[in-house]
């Protein structure tokens, strides 16, 4: 079953969190909505859900328009960042909720229950409370309780927000696996977290400011960004303000190499090169810089660098001997590697 956004618009008080949203997600897919607190990714997953109801457009479900129709009977599971667990019932109690909810039978609510706590791999703790869990272990009930229901919608407001890092890597694999092990399940994802959307979807919306801004697999948002919000927001990205000539572009008072295939001669734009595809020393589209920080991240330096007046990043891998603050560095990056996009609002 498919979800359809039809220009919805969801408003509160006369302020418009969700502005004229046109989306598909077919069925079986993961689509991940992607921006920052207060793009109105939440209020679109719950339009869906039944929470709130939009001031135009429709929301359809399988083709069925569900506008009108109150949660329980949209037949969507849904999970929260906070889990939203019942305390004084044990973990089985917890997943049956639902099913309960739609007056299951008893011998079906047992089966449905075992099935989603086995899929979730918690069936060994059926009998504990909320209480003598990990966040992740409560995280997987919450979903756990969520396909109990046999949805053919799943809907995921942040569920990984409150993890430690390890246990988001781990939850974000057993997520992908649940769309493996379910693939006619839509699954509508919002989340603040780049990694997550990269990692799980199979398309990204890009939000911000109440609006879709760009829509595309991962691959394609982060190699081809349509505008400087989508590249910086997916994958984080070098934005450069340049001048486009005839064979290539100005930056800073270097001539540059790059595709401007499109691009009038003269126009103001920006040029997108991702922080991995700087290199350090002399090469192609060279640029002489000065350090201004230094981060060790592990496997990484990440090197910004001062160049006439703006920053570049670099991120270089097994540097062993890394420049210090202050030290001049030149940097280069393939023709190849870089972006060309229309120019921000800060250039303009």
């Amino acid at each position: 079953m498919g979800i359809r956004f039809d220009s919805v618009t969801v408003a509160y008080d006369g302020n418009v969190v969700l502005e004229s949203l046109d989306l598909t997600v077919g069925p079986g897919e993961v689509m991940a909505l992607l921006g920052p607190s207060g793009s109105g990714k939440t209020t679109a997953l719950r339009a869906v859900a039944g929470f709130v109801r939009p001031e135009s457009g429709r929301v359809l479900l399988g083709g069925r328009d569900v506008t009108d129709l109150p949660p329980y009977r949209r037949g969507v599971g849904m999970v929260v960042q906070s889990y939203a667990l019942f305390p004084h019932m044990r973990v089985d109690e917890n997943v049956a909720f639902g099913l309960k909810a739609r007056k299951a039978a008893k011998g079906e609510m047992r089966q449905r229950v075992a099935e989603a706590l086995e899929m979730t791999g918690m069936a060994a703790y059926a009998r504990r409370h909320p209480r003598e869990l990990s966040g992740g272990q409560q995280q997987r009930v919450a979903i756990a309780r969520a396909l109990a229901i046999r949805p053919d919608v799943l809907l995921l407001d942040e569920p990984l927000s409150a993890l430690d890092a390890q246990l988001r890597s781990g939850m974000l694999a057993e997520l992908a696996r649940l769309h493996r092990e379910l693939p006619d399940v839509s699954m509508l994802y919002v989340t603040h977290d780049q990694v997550e959307a990269l990692t799980l979807a199979d398309r990204i919306t890009v939000m911000d400011k109440a609006r879709l801004q760009a829509c595309g697999t991962p691959r394609e948002l982060y190699r081809s960004p349509a505008d400087e919000f989508t590249a910086s927001f997916v994958g984080g990205a070098n934005l450069l303000p340049v001048t486009v000539g005839s064979g290539g572009v100005s930056f800073a008072g270097t001539e540059l190499k790059v595709d401007t295939e499109g691009a009038l001669a003269g126009a103001r734009a920006t040029l997108c090169v991702r922080p991995h595809l700087v290199a350090l020393g002399q090469g192609p589209n060279q640029l002489a810089g000065v350090v201004r920080e230094i981060q060790w991240r592990g496997a990484t330096h990440r090197l910004y660098v001062e160049v006439d007046g703006h920053t570049v990043m670099a991120d270089l891998r097994e540097l062993k001997d890394p420049p210090a603050y202050g030290d001049p560095v030149m940097l280069h990056f393939a023709s190849e590697d870089a972006v060309l996009l229309p120019a921000g609002v800060t250039h303009e």
